[in-house]
């Protein structure tokens, strides 16, 4: 049995970003900026990951300083009571196709927590970057209800359109820095 390796986002190429259903015709992006996790394996193919990131919901960016700031208040994250968002994995489940799972874990946002389930692709390790460093990389996406997280504020429109999706789409590519 190989040694437990520990691993770190490697913030630089590493992206926690969502979108929404804008007024039912659009899409509107925005990612955090500051987060930080830890990735645990004991295999080569990251088959037995163990993942933990905490977000900073005040690092919130959508291009719109106002919508920000809005998201940060009361009727979506409120980013000063509830300051983090929190994922834990519990398991990793193989697909048909190679490199491919369905990562199992919780996820916090408000202080209510679900279980949800993210498609995670491994892409591969570089084992020496010009600088020295292991490095592997991986695709993190699927969906959230934000409902189910108490972000429940909404405007239903003249065209009967919500202003704003409750499915949340989030693509997270990683990539990963081995710690020595």
């Amino acid at each position: 049995m190989q040694e437990q390796q520990k691993w770190v986002l490697d913030p630089s190429h590493t992206k926690v970003g969502f979108s929404v259903r804008h007024f039912g015709i659009s899409e509107t992006d925005g990612f955090f900026k500051n987060y930080s996790g830890t990735v645990k394996t004991e295999k080569e193919d990251f088959s037995d990951l163990q993942v933990n990131v905490t977000v900073q919901i005040d690092s919130i960016d959508t291009n719109d300083a106002q919508r920000d700031a809005h998201l940060k208040a009361d009727d979506f994250f409120n980013a000063e009571k509830f300051p983090e968002m929190k994922f834990e994995s519990t398991t990793l489940e193989k697909t048909a196709i190679a490199n491919e799972y369905k990562m199992h874990g919780n996820l916090t946002i408000r202080d209510i927590t679900k279980p949800v389930i993210f498609d995670l692709e491994y892409a591969g390790t570089v084992p020496q970057d010009p600088f020295g460093n292991t490095k592997a990389g991986f695709f993190i996406s699927g969906s959230i209800n934000r409902q189910d997280f108490g972000l429940s504020f909404n405007v239903l429109l003249g065209t009967g359109n919500l202003a704003v999706s409750d499915k949340v789409k989030i693509s997270i590519p990683v990539q990963l820095l081995k710690v020595a």
